[in-house]
């Protein structure tokens, strides 16, 4: 029953819910969930910095117990929970959440582990100096201002922020119907982005991202693969792939895979429980331990793997399974004239310089008012106070006056004065009437009509408006801008890598014990042979610099294992070292079986360049004589885990892989001393899943030992080397053609003195050679020292051996003619510290044979001519058979 007099007005039940929840829906869009494009902050943001700034926190004062911040938002401006303010203020002081702190907390504001901040009574607070930057020129009417929830007090609608904080932070919400997830940008970029702007008003989004490249997390981490990011950029959405950033170490003899960076927003705590479980449940093997090294120089957490691991299978598997890759899906809806839109970066960019010209218009009419406010008051002492018989009319005038009023009246009457001038002069103190304090007034009169034609300058003149603009960014620039966090990985996704990373030349180097790099062909200067070298590569016992060639950041290097399996990576993904680095295992860099060894490193040009791919071949030769050619177009299409180059039979191994161009010749030699040529073409191409044909016949206990494909007869000579330390070098011609499959001709005549045939490379008087003894012992020698001497020899001796040592390999130094020298003097002798049998080595090198030493070499020819002279016709009658 409804009382008397009372009026009832009957509504449609749905009609009222829907009224009332898109009512609600607007409210909590414009009022709570969405930033404003202009300043970037939700309502709760702009409070708590409003708040702070009528609290005079400023980062030159004291922190403030945030309990009182809390309280007088609470009270003034944003009636709503407490937890509601003071979760937003800690969240504005944590520096792994905004890019760009805006509080300076003290106390326990939480942690990346998920730690929540201790309670508010306990913290304090005081704003960030870029806080000053946002709050700005905010008692200059720059802004418009509304009343707070009760009408007693007035609140700014925005903040005349110089800081472009929306780009420059992000932020995320959730409305009702949409939501916003935007992404924090580099200071530095984004403000030479927006000056691009400012100079260019029709520059294209394309052009914007060479200043403002992508997001950059306040965690770092790394975005793999770039097409998300050009996505939103250019549109407002987009799905950013972000992974942690790792290195691998080797810790308490195991190897190690170290996160020293996390993806935003990643619980670290909670992605080292999970992936505990995914460990105990078998999801993820390999693993032996799991730490959390986290102190207060930073992150580091450390997977120590078991021994039989693959530290690459299991980086893919955590990639996989757990948040060390995440994604960061970019949804950029900001409030425009109190409207939901979704924006681009250029429009992020418009908007703010849109707002920012707005506030320098504002400011600029505020300067000129209260400059023409003051300047009117000069006028009138100028007017009362300029001549002596003015300034005694004046005092006069107040002496016979009743009253102030009555004063004031008699001042306007007699120097028709405005109501303020009048009051200006009776507020003035005596000592303002002396004559220096006439000079200092007539002074000011000019500097403030001075100012006030400089800011009228400015609002008649747009031009210099935007120059004010780009002046003040640069100045924030140069106060807050650091360098990027986050790297970005643009070989992962799908887009065209040629369009992001230039092309340019660089230097691979590989050691023996297969460490790779990369480093900018300009660090490396050209010297004179004979230079000392600067430092070079740092490298581990026993280890050296083997292969040294220059690259270009678009071509691939291809890796052959004696599986006979094919893995690439593409130059700009091998990592970037300094010129004295290690560099990096390539078996952490590719999916390389653990028992399985690589055996030829070849570096080719695009291989989406049809045209190339098809014209070059890759010749594979196993330890049964066994060779192979195939198309390099048969590897073109790389696969992570890799592909099959040739089918290994039992008991046969993949010994090495050259690239020919379809008219090398190919040289095979084996263990007994026998060697083939014969032309590429004698051996057909054949498809990638053949086993290949013959290429040398080889006798009972006979094994190849090395393949070479000689290019340049002139130039290129035949080295081989025996595991004694005899070796010569031939020229090639020497070695007469036969038909490919044949038994060969004699290399090098093997005796007991020699020992077998270890290695065949082809050289140049360019060239540089790496000895290594099985004892550990590593020597390098210059090919143009060692003179070209006839097939048909037993050849010179090229190394003293301590008696049961013998040569287990060697190695040509592989060097463009575009790098400098680079291996150190320190790196002639190489010695295994861990190997006790070379402890007695003698200090002065008496076991190394100085071959460049003409006496030396005339001995070493005189012994063995005799010997060669009586081989010469057995050798001979042989090659005839």
């Amino acid at each position: 029953m409804h009382k008397e007099g009372e009026r009832l007005i009957p509504i449609n039940i749905v009609d009222e819910m829907k009224s009332s929840y898109i009512d609600y829906s607007m409210s909590v869009i414009v009022s709570r969930a969405l930033p404003d494009v202009r300043d970037g902050l939700k309502p709760v943001h702009r409070r708590v910095l409003y708040g702070m700034y009528g609290l005079n926190v400023f980062s030159n004062r004291k922190h403030l117990k945030s309990a009182r911040i809390v309280g007088d938002v609470l009270g003034k401006y944003h009636p709503h929970g407490d937890s509601s303010v003071y979760d937003a203020m800690v969240r504005m002081a944590q520096p792994w959440s905004l890019r760009y702190p805006q509080v300076d907390g003290q106390g326990n504001f939480g942690s990346m582990d998920g730690d929540p901040p201790a309670a508010m009574r306990y913290t304090e607070a005081r704003l960030k100096k870029i806080s000053d930057d946002i709050l700005s020129d905010l008692d200059k009417d720059t802004v418009d201002f509304q009343f707070n929830f009760d009408d007693s007090l007035t609140e700014p609608k925005v903040m005349p922020s110089r800081i472009p904080n929306l780009l420059v932070n992000g932020t995320s919400g959730i409305a009702v119907g949409m939501a916003t997830n935007m992404a924090p940008h580099n200071l530095t970029e984004s403000i030479n982005g927006i000056c691009a702007y400012i100079d260019n008003n029709e520059i294209t989004i394309d052009e914007l991202m060479q200043h403002i490249i992508a997001p950059d997390f306040p965690t770092g981490g790394i975005i793999y693969g770039y097409d998300g990011v050009r996505e939103a950029l250019h549109t407002g959405r987009g799905r950013i792939v972000l992974r942690a950033k790792i290195n691998f170490e080797e810790v308490h003899n195991r190897n190690a895979i170290i996160v020293t960076e996390v993806p935003y927003q990643v619980n670290k705590a909670d992605m080292i429980a999970r992936t505990a479980d995914l460990v105990k449940d078998d999801k993820i093997p390999g693993i032996y331990e799991i730490r959390d090294e986290s102190d207060r120089n930073g992150l580091r957490v450390v997977y120590e793997l078991k021994n039989d691991a693959i530290p690459n299978v299991v980086l893919n598997l955590l990639y996989k399974y757990t948040a060390l890759q995440t994604s960061f899906s970019c949804n950029n809806i900001a409030l425009v004239g109190g409207r939901p839109v979704q924006l681009n970066v250029k429009d992020l960019i418009r908007h703010f310089v849109d707002h920012r010209h707005e506030v320098v218009v504002r400011r600029t009419t505020f300067e000129i008012k209260k400059a023409k406010e003051r300047a009117h008051i000069l006028e009138g002492f100028m007017k009362v106070i300029g001549t002596q018989d003015s300034l005694d009319t004046a005092i006069r005038i107040i002496r016979n006056s009743s009253n102030p009023a009555d004063a004031k009246q008699g001042l306007i009457d007699e120097f028709e004065l405005s109501d303020i001038q009048a009051q200006a002069i009776l507020d003035m103190r005596l000592a303002r009437l002396t004559g220096m304090e006439l000079d200092k007034i007539r002074a000011e009169y000019d500097e403030i009509m001075a100012l006030i034609n400089d800011l009228q300058d400015i609002l008649d003149n747009e031009p210099r408006r935007f120059e004010i603009i780009k002046e003040e960014l640069l100045e924030v620039k140069e106060k807050y801008g650091d360098e990027r966090r986050t790297e970005i990985d643009y070989s992962g996704g799908e887009m065209s890598i040629e369009d992001i990373i230039p092309n340019e030349s660089v230097v691979l180097t590989i050691s023996h014990a297969g460490y790779v790099k990369r480093t900018l062909l300009s660090e490396y200067k050209v010297q004179s042979r004979g230079g000392v070298g600067n430092r070079a590569a740092t490298t581990r016992d026993a280890d050296f610099l083997e292969y040294i060639v220059t690259a270009t950041n678009h071509q691939y290097l291809m890796f052959f294992t004696e599986k006979g399996k094919c893995y690439w990576l593409r130059v700009f993904e091998i990592p970037e070292g300094s010129k004295t680095s290690k560099g990096r295992a390539v078996q952490n860099l590719i999916n390389i079986e653990p028992d399985d060894k690589i055996k030829a490193y070849i570096r080719t040009n695009d291989l989406k360049d049809k045209e190339y791919i098809q014209k070059m071949n890759v010749v594979m030769i196993t330890k049964n004589g066994t060779i192979k050619k195939t198309s390099l177009e048969a590897y073109s299409r790389p696969r992570v885990n890799g592909i099959n180059a040739i089918e290994i039979r039992e008991d046969d191994v993949l010994l090495g892989a050259k690239l020919t161009d379809g008219n090398s010749q190919i040289m095979i030699a084996t263990k007994n001393g026998k060697c083939i040529r014969f032309p590429e073409e004698k051996a057909r191409a054949v498809g990638r899943g053949s086993i290949g044909v013959r290429g040398i016949s080889l006798t009972d206990g006979d094994e190849v030992i090395g393949m070479i494909a000689v290019n340049d007869l002139e130039n290129d000579t035949v080295l081989v080397v025996s595991e004694k330390g005899y070796g010569k070098r031939t020229a090639v011609e020497d070695y007469r053609i036969t038909n490919r499959g044949g038994k060969g001709v004699i290399t090098l005549n093997i005796t007991e003195k020699t020992g077998n045939l270890i290695a065949i490379q082809s050289v140049t008087d360019e060239d540089g050679l790496m000895i290594i003894n099985k004892s550990g012992v590593a020597i390098r020698m210059n090919m143009d020292n060692m003179r070209v001497m006839g097939r048909n020899t037993q050849g010179v001796r090229m190394i003293n051996l301590r008696k049961d040592d013998e040569i287990a390999a060697i190695a040509k130094v592989e060097m463009d003619k575009e790098v400098a020298e680079e291996i150190d003097e320190d790196a002639e002798i190489v010695i295994d510290s861990n190997n006790p049998e070379t402890s007695n080595i003698p200090e002065t090198g008496d076991n190394v044979l100085n071959i460049g030493d003409p006496e030396v070499l005339k001995q070493i020819e005189e012994e063995e001519a005799q010997k060669n002279a009586d081989l010469e016709d057995e050798s001979e009658e042989e090659d005839n058979n």
